[in-house]
């Protein structure tokens, strides 16, 4: 059984008998005019159906005694074929999704088909993905939730989210390969990045570096828009301006990641433009450093976030004050007022809370930082740590972190 078909069964063994679920691909927003964003799929559909096409549902459904799958696709367009290329076909989506080709039917046929299963086979539940913060992208599904009420009153609307949820949280072998991956790419930029910087350059121009190497990869898209923060700039938290000229001993703040095939890495490193950290940056950079390596000591099964971030507090707040840059623990969140990590997969703030237990398989970030504006020093430090039965593994262990490092990298 493919990997994108065992996803699914798991998620039908979840649900309730006699219920359906619906996933809908979306589709690209229009940008201005007629021009659109470029499209990225529903990261859930992509999850259960290995398929990146606009305008496609899958329905999953299951009775007391037969499980169901069924995908409506596009039809192609030959006219619209010689303007933007050709849609999927089904042989192709049956084959990208292990869907029997049987079970594949056009868009046009969805809402009658809808319509007749759900008196057909007396489904009391239908369940979509409703805890969604993208409002505008989620609006298909509050539709159908809309139309199901009142064409069918008797249905429940069920929530799947934290079905969905338990299931992407613990990556597979096939997305943990995609995020290393990810990350060795990402590392390549950053290196690259930090050989070609030089004092007076615009942070535009450093991010080019970044681009160039994404881009010769083969990666389409980032995993979030590059954080190239100078200066000043390097104390704001998600500062993505990128566009002012960096003086000579600023450190510059990179938060970087590249996407490959739809799995983002997420990484943060800190560098000074002028080569060499000075003295104050560098017992600041120390900190961080020493936090980052506390947390990964402690992320294990059976701590949450919530604790990873409480470990994370103390260590900071007790090297602050080493260097008389607070007096007392409370002061910390003048100059840290983040979380320290979150989880990462198809989506770089993936699906997961901070409370949950930590599980093996799951993959976190690792993300301490200080950000002092009065001295112009914004310092972070982020690794992504893939949860053991014992412990974790650092996946970006290989990029350059110790402060040599990052210094003998400046002048290589």
């Amino acid at each position: 059984m493919s990997v994108v078909k065992s996803r699914r069964e798991s998620l039908i063994n979840s649900l309730e008998d006699n219920s359906i679920a619906i996933f809908y691909s979306s589709k690209s927003p229009i940008k201005s005019g007629d021009e659109r964003y470029p499209f990225s799929p529903n990261r859930n559909y992509l999850y259960f159906t290995n398929l990146a096409i606009e305008h496609s549902f899958l329905v999953l459904y299951k009775t007391d005694d037969e499980i169901f799958e069924k995908l409506f696709i596009e039809r192609n367009d030959p006219v619209l074929a010689r303007w933007i290329g050709e849609k999927l076909s089904k042989e192709e989506c049956s084959e990208k999704s292990d869907i029997n080709i049987e079970n594949i039917n056009y868009i046009d046929d969805f809402y009658s088909f809808l319509g007749n299963t759900l008196s057909k086979y007396y489904i009391d539940c239908v369940y979509l993905y409703l805890k969604n913060v993208d409002w505008e992208n989620s609006a298909t599904e509050k539709q159908l939730a809309k139309e199901i009420t009142k064409d069918f009153p008797y249905i429940k609307i069920k929530d799947i989210s934290k079905i969905v949820n338990n299931l992407r949280v613990i990556k597979d072998d096939t997305e943990i390969e995609n995020i290393k991956k990810a990350i060795a790419i990402t590392k390549e930029g950053i290196v690259f990045l930090i050989k070609n910087a030089k004092p007076g350059m615009y942070e535009y121009e450093l991010e080019a570096y970044f681009d160039f190497i994404l881009r010769k990869n083969g990666v389409t898209d980032f995993a979030f828009k590059p954080i190239i923060a100078s200066g000043i700039n390097s104390t704001i938290l998600h500062y993505s301006s990128n566009n002012s000229k960096t003086n000579p001993g600023d450190v510059v703040l990179l938060d970087v990641g590249a996407q490959y095939n739809y799995y983002s890495a997420d990484i943060s490193r800190t560098f000074p433009i002028s080569g060499k950290f000075t003295e104050r940056q560098n017992a600041i950079y120390q900190i961080v450093l020493n936090t980052m390596k506390k947390v990964q000591s402690e992320a294990k099964p059976g701590i949450t976030l919530f604790e990873l971030n409480e470990v994370a507090k103390k260590a900071l707040a007790e090297g602050c004050k080493e260097i008389k840059l607070i007096n007392s623990d409370e002061e910390l969140s003048k100059y840290y007022f983040h979380s320290i990590s979150h989880f990462l997969g198809l989506d770089t703030h993936d699906v997961g809370g901070k409370k949950i237990k930590l599980e093996p398989g799951m993959v976190i970030t690792n993300e301490p930082g200080l950000y002092i504006p009065e001295e112009k020093i914004g310092i972070r430090i982020e690794d992504d740590l893939l949860i053991t039965e014992n412990g974790c593994e650092n996946l970006s262990k290989d990029i350059p972190r110790e402060l040599f490092e990052i210094e003998n990298l400046w002048r290589a």
